[in-house]
């Protein structure tokens, strides 16, 4: 280690009170973080690519340290999908320092691996005071059935109004109007219990009625519209 000049002539003075780092909740204690290991816990956080046309939702699992889990969700930009399918392989395996400084080939993720970086190493986490946080695989509960993203997808203009294309429930297939032409309801198809049912064997007919389903006064409307073609 090199010193400068001026230090090197200066005088040694003692150090008093030694002060360790503040405790930061993790995981339903209170950790003094020193080295990588110290830091478990998992937390969401979203990023965006420098031209702002993607973003993605991350979420991590990390104990003592490690990723054990991690969640890649994209919208916006095709390319991003192919970026975190090598992110999901990159990420988990590594410290989070590791996976702070890897290409995760896309901005977005890779902002939102430094939000997360930010929110953990903080004592910000989703467990931060849950005693011993979550199990590896809690992450999937965000999806819910048929493991699917939830996506909501609006298109709207001025001359002819909104549209409904993807909502919590699933795609859009029609939505409902009354007698003024306002949306009052929608039949939906769940994407993932339909795929479900089909891996299994059940005829595609059969499994996209059983996943089909209404929301609102849908079933009161005067004209039913779809979104996509009208």
């Amino acid at each position: 280690m090199n010193f400068s000049h001026e230090v090197e002539n200066m005088c040694c003075l003692a150090k008093g009170v030694k002060h360790g780092p503040a405790p930061i909740p993790q995981e339903g204690g209170w950790t003094e973080a020193k080295e990588i290991k110290d830091i478990s816990g998992l937390t969401h956080g979203v990023g965006w690519c420098a031209p702002q046309q993607g973003a993605c939702k991350l979420t991590l699992n990390v104990k003592k340290g490690i990723v054990e889990e991690a969640l890649i969700e994209t919208v916006g930009c095709s390319g991003m999908t192919h970026s975190a399918a090598m992110a999901g392989e990159a990420i988990v395996g590594r410290t989070i320092l590791e996976a702070l400084n890897t290409d995760l080939v896309c901005d977005a993720i890779n902002t939102a691996m430094r939000e997360l970086f930010l929110q953990i190493v903080y004592g910000r986490s989703q467990t931060a005071f849950s005693e011993g946080g979550l199990p590896i695989g809690a992450g999937l509960e965000d999806l819910g059935k048929g493991l699917r993203s939830q996506v909501g997808t609006i298109f709207s203009t001025k001359s002819k109004g909104v549209r409904y294309l993807d909502l919590a429930e699933g795609y859009i297939n029609r939505v409902g109007v009354d007698e003024a032409d306002l949306i009052i309801g929608y039949e939906f198809i769940h994407l993932g219990k339909m795929m479900e049912m089909i891996k299994k064997g059940t005829p595609a007919d059969e499994a996209l009625k059983k996943a089909t389903g209404t929301y609102g006064r849908f079933n009161d409307a005067v004209k039913y519209v779809d979104p996509r073609e009208e």
